[in-house]
């Protein structure tokens, strides 16, 4: 069978974060916190953000790349309240190892940018004793979904949900060891790049971040107030 059919699993980031809502509000009395990997993974979470009536928060994950290949991630960086780096241990012998400190330290100083631009000085939405839901519009190799899990599982919740519209089969088995429970609608035995399973896959830019982050803290300040 062709997987053609495949190609066009979700219209949008939005359609998709509204099915993944559906199979997530089990979680909803459980005190979440959704926390997303920007940029595409935000526009998911709003969905699940407005379903569950949960705070929103980012993770922000960084790939190591190889030194003379960059493309080539020999690990991942990630801060979801603690830093966590992972290393591929079939690739980090490529890199000496000042040269993974130093890149390391880089990614460390671009993961703080990043977070000051998207979330300004706004405190973090606390993860501690909470249920932590992870969410991006999908995984590939998991690399970096692997650091991001670790990271937010420094920051002690009481549960780690990792929740994401499609992924590998053997990716989300491999993820099951990181995560108290793994949610994916879409496993495709055959997997080539995640864009292929969106109708609409456009890149997102930083603006829009900053825009879905505004608009989960008014829907948060709204519900207060009722």
């Amino acid at each position: 069978m062709s997987d053609f059919q495949f190609h066009f699993q979700f219209e949008n980031r939005s359609d998709a974060g509204l099915r993944l809502a559906t199979r997530l509000m089990h979680l909803r009395d459980q005190d979440p916190v959704v926390l997303a990997l920007p940029r595409g993974g935000v526009a998911v979470a709003l969905e699940v953000v407005l379903a569950l009536k949960a705070p929103l928060d980012l993770v922000l994950v960084r790939k190591i790349g190889a030194p003379f290949q960059p493309e080539l991630a020999i690990g991942a960086i990630a801060d979801g309240g603690h830093v966590e780096t992972v290393f591929n241990p079939e690739l980090v012998e490529l890199a000496p190892e000042e040269w993974i400190r130093e890149a390391a330290a880089r990614q460390i100083i671009e993961l703080e940018r990043r977070r000051a631009v998207y979330v300004g000085s706004r405190p973090r939405v606390s993860i501690k004793g909470r249920t932590a839901i992870l969410i991006d519009d999908g995984i590939a190799t998991g690399a970096t979904m692997r650091a991001a899990l670790r990271s937010v599982r420094r920051a002690d919740p009481k549960r780690l949900v990792l929740a994401v519209p499609v992924a590998p089969p053997d990716t989300v088995s491999e993820l099951m060891a990181e995560a108290d429970e793994v949610v994916c609608l879409h496993t495709p035995s055959s997997f080539r790049a995640i864009g292929l399973f969106y109708d609409d896959f456009n890149q997102l830019e930083d603006t829009d971040v900053i825009r879905m982050l505004d608009e989960a803290e008014r829907i948060q300040r709204d519900d207060r107030q009722r």
